[in-house]
């Protein structure tokens, strides 16, 4: 019995491996023709982005800056995801994040350390609260969490607005995409690692969630029960779980690592909370928690990848003719083709095979 299972993990093991390595040739060939009818040189672009992501110290400390975010709001899709809740209010969870943690490390005297952890804690509860809010509209009132989590990143990114307006004490008509609260004290930033870059101290606090969440999930018994709610309810009803305070809990738990995303970009890369400045981080964090079969370290290896291409698409576009959406265009494109269930299109065309060859 034991070695029938090992040879049926075996084989879903390699033929997710060779699924990944067709979704990686067709991204490829696809990127390349655009690349070319953009009239340039796909080596040249692909030269670009690795120049321009890892070629020396300050490039290499940019990468690192966009792997953070990506790994932190990698981690809030992956506990959701794993957990069978549709949470796709990411987004706005960054943007409450941020918005509390330029706050507190604005307003708030604190020692330098204490500070900046107090700060960042405090962004992370401000995921965590915007991410309470559909929970219970999910439990009390059985609405969709997909809509409503939707429709809450539009409003996180009004209500931050608005209250940076506020804090601010300008007029409602300001440029919005010029809005930003005063830089937070310096007890608050987050030191940098790389002098000259925006690589910063946050890299490891995206390491330390996903090793705690890589131990809850693997060791724990609520890391099992959140598992468990996800792969299937009715089971773990029967199997004694508290399916409510459960689905809360991974509500929570993502939020909070999407508050912490929202902390690290104001207290880090910006020092202060700039209106508008997530850059679809949250449907980042959901792509990349799709394509590493939401696990843990799966995330932190993605989101490598993906702070590696964001960073060198801008270089890219820095010296080539070629549009850095075209680097988004083939994230998305990758995404699809590894999200797309093959078994199903082969027995789909078979049986339509079968019953041509039956007429």
């Amino acid at each position: 019995m034991k070695h029938l299972l090992l040879l049926k993990t075996l084989k879903n093991s390699w033929a997710e491996i060779i699924k990944y390595l067709l979704a990686f040739g067709a991204v490829l060939l696809i990127g390349a023709c655009l690349i070319v009818f953009q009239g340039e040189d796909p080596g040249k672009a692909i030269s670009a982005i690795f120049v321009g992501s890892l070629g020396d110290t300050y490039y290499l400390g940019n990468t690192i800056r966009w792997i953070i975010p990506c790994i932190l709001s990698g981690m809030a899709a992956m506990v959701a995801f794993k957990s069978g809740v549709f949470n796709l209010g990411i987004e706005g969870q960054i943007y409450m994040g941020g918005f509390f943690a330029a706050m507190a490390g604005y307003y708030l005297n604190l020692p330098p350390v204490l500070h900046a952890i107090v700060s960042v804690l405090i962004g992370g509860i401000g995921g965590l609260l915007y991410a309470l809010l559909p929970s219970l509209l999910k439990l009390f009132f059985r609405i969709d969490e997909m809509i409503i989590t939707l429709m809450l990143n539009y409003t996180a990114v009004l209500i931050t607005e608005f209250f940076t307006v506020l804090v601010m004490g300008v007029t409602p008509t300001f440029d919005s995409k010029a809005l930003q609260t005063p830089i937070v004290k310096d007890t608050a930033r987050l030191p940098v690692i790389i002098s000259g870059t925006y690589a910063n101290v946050g890299i490891f606090i995206g390491l330390g969630v996903v090793l705690i969440i890589f131990l809850i999930y693997r060791y724990t018994v609520k890391g099992y029960e959140l598992k468990q709610v996800g792969e299937n309810i009715r089971y773990s009803k029967v199997g004694g779980v508290n399916v409510v305070q459960t689905f809360v809990m991974i509500f929570l738990i993502s939020g909070f690592i999407a508050g912490l995303c929202g902390s690290v970009e104001a207290l880090g890369a910006h020092g202060r909370f700039v209106s508008r400045f997530s850059n679809n981080l949250g449907w980042d964090g959901i792509m990349i928690s799709m394509i590493a079969r939401h696990s843990p370290f799966g995330v932190l290896i993605v989101s490598t990848l993906w702070g590696i291409l964001k960073s060198g698409a801008l270089h890219m576009e820095r010296v080539t003719d070629i549009n850095r959406l075209t680097v988004v265009l083939i994230q998305a494109l990758f995404v699809l083709f590894v999200t797309i269930n093959y078994s199903k299109i082969f027995t789909f065309f078979t049986r339509h095979s079968h019953k041509k060859a039956d007429v």
